[in-house]
């Protein structure tokens, strides 16, 4: 899709260039005064002021409304036509976040692949890597360094034949809560939880394959300060 700055205009024209063009169609003679604080030339400009917020609502639908990037008064009529809200976004998400989830939705072409999901999650802002583990075979694995690049994945792993059916998803970054005396229970809650984006969990959980199961990689999430969460 073109940049919303790209996108071709039409003219919008003011209830001053109505009321003018207007005026100009009358006949002539004196019958007709037209200058300026007559009663003929203040009766239609009044009417052209009407006509002139009719064209600049028109406009507006054409040039901002239609386009659903940019849509406001009408992004709620978008979103029920392509079933929108999302369940896994919280209802206070931003006009922009709601903007470019319609976008998402509407270009989305579906897809199973590792290097899909990734790259709906980076367009959704979030920082991961998935990877697919298949068990090694004897007669068909090979021993040795199988990785194509050095900082890519195996090709086998030793493990059980269900670990075929996994996905290890490496979180780029996540929150911290640390414990606190005053709010936590002691035996019960964790010392440090961290924290993961819900949106990205359940958008996981529903497009991924039916029959993979997800399991979250926090051993190389980054953090701001180590110390977040704390007091």
């Amino acid at each position: 899709m073109a940049h919303p700055e790209d996108r071709d205009k039409h003219v919008c024209r003011t209830g001053d260039d109505y009321a003018e063009a207007f005026l100009t169609l009358l006949p002539q003679g004196q019958a007709w005064p037209k200058r300026p604080g007559s009663t003929l030339e203040r009766a239609c400009n009044g009417l052209a002021q009407y006509w002139g917020f009719v064209d600049e609502r028109a406009c507006t639908l054409l040039e901002r409304e239609s386009d659903p990037r940019i849509t406001f008064e009408l992004l709620t009529d978008w979103e029920r036509a392509w079933g929108l809200p999302d369940p896994c976004f919280p209802d206070t998400m931003t006009i922009a976040e709601r903007q470019k989830m319609l976008v998402l939705k509407m270009i989305w072409m579906g897809g199973q692949s590792i290097a899909y999901f990734e790259w709906v999650m980076e367009w959704l802002g979030y920082e991961i890597r998935i990877k697919e583990l298949a068990p090694f075979m004897a007669g068909v694995s090979q021993v040795g360094d199988t990785r194509p690049e050095p900082t890519e994945n195996f090709r086998w792993y030793i493990g059980p034949p269900e670990m075929r059916f996994y996905w290890s998803v490496t979180v780029g970054s996540v929150s911290l809560s640390w414990f606190r005396s005053a709010s936590g229970q002691a035996g019960v809650d964790p010392h440090l939880r961290f924290g993961f984006p819900e949106t990205m969990f359940c958008l996981l959980q529903r497009w991924k394959p039916a029959h993979t199961e997800i399991v979250y990689d926090y051993s190389e999430a980054g953090f701001t300060d180590p110390m977040q969460g704390t007091p």
